[in-house]
């Protein structure tokens, strides 16, 4: 489904942006980590050079130049793997960015299943649920190049901590580029079944509706681009009025969106739930294709998974 908009590579949008507010702020300063060749610094350096650094590629130093560059409240926008902002560089957020609610937007660039097998660094996939661990920290996935821009901008009006989460690749553009940080918007309608989904995941869940339209199931989509702050409100209701939820994303099962719908649905509205996300494995660079077919995260997986839940909830037989 792209609606015949064109698709886009997620980091253009951000890069584009980025320029953007930097033409607006005079103070903002962008950042990227090496060892990749840079781009989100170049292209904000042709026009600002005094404020584009390339941070080096000795973890955790681009979080601390970061940490470093935010004095006074400044806007730090920084870029690069989520190997090099997550990993090594975990006790550096907690302490240099969260607890000193510094003013510094971290922006993975090869969030998920989709890096080459040429990417420097494998994917690691349990950074939502380490990211959304951390108090103050704001933390966003888009799913297409418009919802990527209306992200970078809407993280750029606030002063505190952010993670926003980029699949690379070029995607297909399948929203309507709606964000509000705290709100998940209802990209389909329906009443039989809830498919929420984050990133990528997006044009699978709505291939998956299509799908299921075609026999007569109507499948509500929400977009939960906004993993945290995360929309209950929207999740219950839809919990309520459709008594079943689907949860798809590229990232670990464990203590991913699936896992935060699970328990707030327990809570306040229990209805079946079932997870389709990455198992309990560390994955090794590969192609996008095979990777999700491979750790069940295809098309007909997620099928498959719907068609468990419609039929404990006598929809089908």
């Amino acid at each position: 489904m792209t609606d015949g908009r064109e698709p886009e590579e997620l980091r253009a949008a951000y890069e584009r942006t980025v320029v953007e507010l930097g033409s607006v702020d005079p103070a903002m300063v962008v950042i990227e980590a090496g060892p990749a060749p840079p781009s989100t610094a170049v292209r904000f350096a042709t026009k600002f050079p005094e404020r584009s650094f390339l941070a080096g590629s000795s973890d955790p130093s681009p979080v601390i130049l970061a940490a470093q560059k935010s004095e006074g409240g400044r806007a730090v926008f920084a870029s690069g793997s989520v190997a090099q902002l997550v990993g090594p560089s975990y006790s550096a957020l907690r302490e240099s960015i969260c607890r000193r609610r510094a003013n510094v937007k971290l922006v993975a660039l090869d969030g998920g299943l989709s890096p080459p097998s040429s990417a420097p660094f494998p994917p690691m996939l349990e950074d939502l649920g380490l990211l959304r661990g951390l108090p103050g920290m704001t933390v966003v996935v888009p799913a297409d190049g418009p919802t990527t821009a209306a992200a970078t901008r809407a993280l750029a009006s606030f002063s505190g901590p952010a993670y926003l989460r980029l699949a690379p690749g070029i995607l297909p553009t399948v929203s309507d580029g709606t964000f509000q940080i705290g709100r998940a918007p209802t990209v389909r309608e329906g009443s039989d079944l809830t498919i929420v989904t984050v990133g990528a995941m997006l044009r699978t869940a709505l291939d998956v509706a299509d799908e299921l339209a075609r026999v007569g199931v109507s499948v509500r989509v929400l977009d939960f681009a906004s993993v945290k702050p995360f929309d209950v409100k929207a999740l219950l209701r839809a919990a309520r009025d459709t008594g079943a939820i689907l949860t798809m994303e590229e990232h670990s099962v464990l203590t991913g969106v699936g896992a935060l719908v699970a328990s707030a649905t327990a809570e306040e509205a229990p209805v079946p739930v079932r997870r389709v996300g990455v198992p309990d494995v560390l994955v090794e660079p590969s192609g996008p294709g095979d990777a999700r077919d491979r750790l069940g995260l295809s098309k007909e997986r997620c099928l498959e998974e719907a068609w468990v839940l419609l039929r404990a909830r006598g929809k089908v037989q």
